[in-house]
C-alpha cells in the first residue's frame, strides 16, 4: 500500500511539473497601447463672410484725346499722372473647398476707398486750371488657390476688378467753367495672402492685391462745350487685414 501511495505521488508531481513547463513555454501576452489622440485638422471647407480694412494706393492717369472744345487748356496728347493713397475698407463673401492640404475657392469683395487727388495745371499754358479725380468704390470677383498647414492657409488669387472713377476740371483761365463725369472702369486683379483659423469658425488674415484697369472716355462739359479725356486708374494696390466667420463644415480627423 505504501508503495502504491509513493507511485501515485510521483506521478502527480510529474504532471504538475510538465504543466508548469508548458505554461512557461507560452509567449507573454502582448500589451496593446491605445492609439494616440490627434487633434482634428482645421477644415477650410465652407461658406464664409467677413470684413477687411487697410490702405490703398492709386495711380491716376488722364490725357486729352483731341476731341472737344478748348476747355481745360490741354492740347491733344497732354495730360497728367498722379499717385495718391487713402484708407479702404469693406466686406468679403466666399466659399472654400479643401482636398487634403489643397484649398480652392471663389470670393467676392466690395470696398470703399478714399483715394483722390487734385492737380493744378502749371506745365501747360495757360496755367491755373484745376483737375480733380477720385476712386471711391472697388469690387472684385476672384478665384483662390492655397495650401493649408493645419490652421494656416497660404493662398494666391486672381480675377476681375472694377472701380468707380471720377474726373473733373475747373477752368479758371480764359473760358471759365467746370465739368466732370463718373465711369465704372473694368480690369483685372491678382493677389496673395495668409489666413489663420483661430477657432473652428473665426479666421483672421493679411492680404496684398494689385489691379489694373482700362481707359474710359470722359466728357467734361463746360461753358465752351465738351472737353474729352481718356482717363483711368492706371493701377490700384491695396493691403488689408481681414476677419471672417466660417460656417460649420464636417470635421476632418486624422489618426
Amino acid at each position: 500500500m505504501r508503495n502504491k501511495l509513493i507511485a501515485a505521488f510521483a506521478c502527480t508531481t510529474a504532471l504538475v511539473s510538465t504543466g508548469a513547463a508548458s505554461a512557461a513555454d507560452l509567449a507573454a501576452r502582448p500589451y496593446t497601447k491605445a492609439p494616440a489622440y490627434i487633434e482634428p485638422l482645421f477644415n477650410w471647407t465652407g461658406f464664409y463672410v467677413g470684413g477687411h480694412i487697410g490702405g490703398a494706393w492709386t495711380n491716376e492717369q488722364f490725357i486729352n484725346n483731341g476731341t472737344g472744345a478748348a476747355f481745360g487748356d490741354l492740347t491733344p496728347g497732354q495730360g497728367y499722372r498722379q499717385r495718391n493713397s487713402g484708407v479702404m475698407g469693406g466686406a468679403q463673401i466666399g466659399y472654400n473647398w479643401q482636398a487634403n492640404n489643397y484649398v480652392f475657392g471663389m470670393e467676392g469683395t466690395i470696398s470703399g476707398l478714399d483715394n483722390k487727388g487734385t492737380i493744378v495745371n502749371t506745365a501747360f499754358a495757360p496755367a491755373g486750371n484745376v483737375f480733380s479725380w477720385r476712386a471711391n468704390v472697388l469690387a472684385t470677383v476672384v478665384g483662390r488657390a492655397g495650401f493649408a498647414v493645419q490652421n494656416n492657409l497660404f493662398y494666391i488669387k486672381g480675377g476681375y476688378a472694377g472701380v468707380n472713377n471720377r474726373l473733373s476740371v475747373t477752368d479758371t483761365v480764359g473760358v471759365t467753367g467746370s465739368g466732370g463725369q463718373t465711369h465704372w472702369a473694368n480690369g483685372w486683379t491678382v493677389g496673395a495672402g495668409w489666413e489663420y483659423g483661430i477657432t473652428r469658425n473665426w479666421i483672421v488674415g493679411l492680404e496684398y492685391n494689385y489691379a489694373a484697369f482700362g481707359s474710359q472716355t470722359y466728357q467734361l462739359g463746360g461753358t465752351a462745350g465738351n472737353y474729352t479725356f481718356d482717363a483711368k486708374p492706371r493701377d490700384i494696390q491695396w493691403a488689408v487685414v481681414r476677419a471672417s466667420y466660417k460656417f460649420d463644415a464636417p470635421v476632418i480627423a486624422r489618426y
